[in-house]
């Protein structure tokens, strides 16, 4: 048989994982090429959104979402982007497109609300900034994520779509990070050279932040787990998601950045705590064994990547610094920077001290350069009470559409990716504001289609 035809009688999933491979290797080989491959998907999504049928709308904008938030490090660390937040944007954009088209509902006004609320920061911090501050470059970094979040909810808000459009919209955002983990490989093929002790390692990271690096990589490997479970008919596919999956988790530990790999531990435990209960008798064997398979290979992962750390990742994860001396703080100065932010608060506990101050005054003070990782500190500091307004909404808002809707399979796992993210970096990548959204949705399960017999007349 031909290549040509062999490929083009491949499973389609197969094409795709060996497309973005091959994508990644081509973007480490020819890195210009990565501002046309963003303009090119950029237009392919534009377009397929606006000359979509109406029933097709909905999946279409989720999927361009989808695509962007899981190549956002992917076009960073290639500087493909038209802006270093062009995902971010781009997700609001296609959002405003699908309310263009779709509407909204009105039930999810409580995030209109919760936008609005974001307003009075900015006014405070016209006021507050320090006159060398880029206002308009201050504000859109800390509240693009915010806005995203806020659009990409309204726009989700019991909105349905199917079980198998889900899964769909999961793969979307898989693809691109296995072209992340192609890339990464290529560009420090030797672990050993580039250890520097245990801290975050941004020459193990692509030369990009090492834990904006681990965050994606860690939602990789949910999305991997998810078609291990449940998009895996035989074998050779629960093999290739093993391989992707160990793929992606080794490129994660040697990160050193703990907070992805952590995240993804506990977004997995919470798909599992969703699934198992609605299993079948039937399939819980299969389960068990995609399990155990699971099980192993992220052993064999976790010793691969300690021997290639030469044991500096096990002084990693047990707090230690290269010599094996406990460290004081676990997590690696975010609390002095968490009460710095409450201080904020304390200050102004009313109206706040204004959008992009916290990160504003660090810099008045050291002279360094150091954006909030938690996003709750940075609300309650800059937002003041507006912001435990904000909180309210986003953590009382889900759990009572899930108490009327109990159909999202996903929405437990998509809500502690969301909540584990913007606890150890913030709002920085469009992926937490995403799959908050996701959460939100109303999964319709297909019926089988009935087959009846026909009568014999004679």
């Amino acid at each position: 048989m031909p290549i040509k035809q062999r490929i083009q009688n491949a499973d389609p999933y197969l094409r795709q994982v060996f497309l973005h491979i091959g994508l990644g290797a081509l973007l480490f080989a020819f890195k210009p090429f990565a501002k046309v491959f963003f303009l090119v998907i950029m237009g392919y999504f534009l377009i397929k959104i606006v000359l979509s049928p109406p029933s097709k709308v909905t999946q279409n904008v989720l999927l361009g979402c989808a695509y962007f938030a899981g190549a956002e490090i992917l076009f960073r660390m290639t500087k493909g982007g038209l802006a270093y937040e062009a995902s971010k944007y781009l997700v609001i954009l296609f959002v405003l497109m699908g309310m263009f088209y779709k509407g909204i509902s009105g039930k999810g006004y409580a995030y209109f609300i919760y936008l609005i609320l974001l307003v009075p920061s900015i006014l405070v911090a016209s006021v507050t900034l320090s006159f060398d501050a880029r206002f308009r470059t201050n504000i859109a970094f800390v509240l693009s994520g915010p806005v995203c979040l806020g659009l990409a909810a309204l726009f989700c808000y019991n909105r349905k779509i199917t079980y198998q459009q889900i899964h769909e919209i999961i793969l979307y955002i898989l693809l691109p990070i296995i072209s992340t983990t192609t890339y990464l490989f290529l560009y420090t093929p030797s672990i050993k050279d580039k250890l520097t002790g245990t801290a975050s390692n941004a020459a193990l990271s692509g030369g990009f932040g090492p834990n904006q690096v681990s965050t994606i990589l860690g939602l990789g490997m949910f999305c991997v787990v998810v078609r291990l479970l449940l998009k895996s008919p035989n074998l050779f596919f629960k093999l290739l998601n093993l391989a992707l999956l160990g793929a992606m988790t080794f490129r994660a530990f040697v990160t050193f950045s703990r907070g992805g790999v952590v995240a993804a531990v506990l977004v997995v435990a919470a798909f599992l705590f969703a699934l198992v209960p609605r299993l079948k008798l039937r399939k819980v064997g299969p389960l068990i064994g995609s399990l155990s398979l699971l099980g192993v290979a992220l052993l064999f992962t976790w010793n691969i990547s300690s021997s290639q750390t030469r044991g500096l990742l096990d002084k990693r994860y047990a707090n230690q610094n290269a010599q094996g001396v406990e460290k004081k703080d676990l997590s690696t100065g975010r609390t002095q920077l968490f009460r710095e932010e409450i201080d904020g608060f304390l200050e102004a506990p009313f109206i706040g001290i204004g959008a992009s101050r916290v990160k504003d005054r660090r810099v008045e003070a050291s002279g360094e350069q150091l954006p909030s990782h938690n996003e709750i500190g940075r609300l309650l500091s800059e937002h003041g009470l507006f912001g435990i307004m904000c909180l309210m909404i986003l953590l009382f808002k889900p759990l009572g559409f899930r108490s009327s809707n109990r159909k999202n399979i996903f929405f437990f796992s998509f809500l502690a990716f969301w909540f584990a993210t913007i606890n150890h970096s913030g709002m920085r990548i469009a992926a937490p504001s995403l799959l908050y959204a996701l959460a939100l949705l109303n999964i319709v399960y297909e019926k089988p289609a009935l087959r009846r017999k026909q009568l014999k007349h004679g």
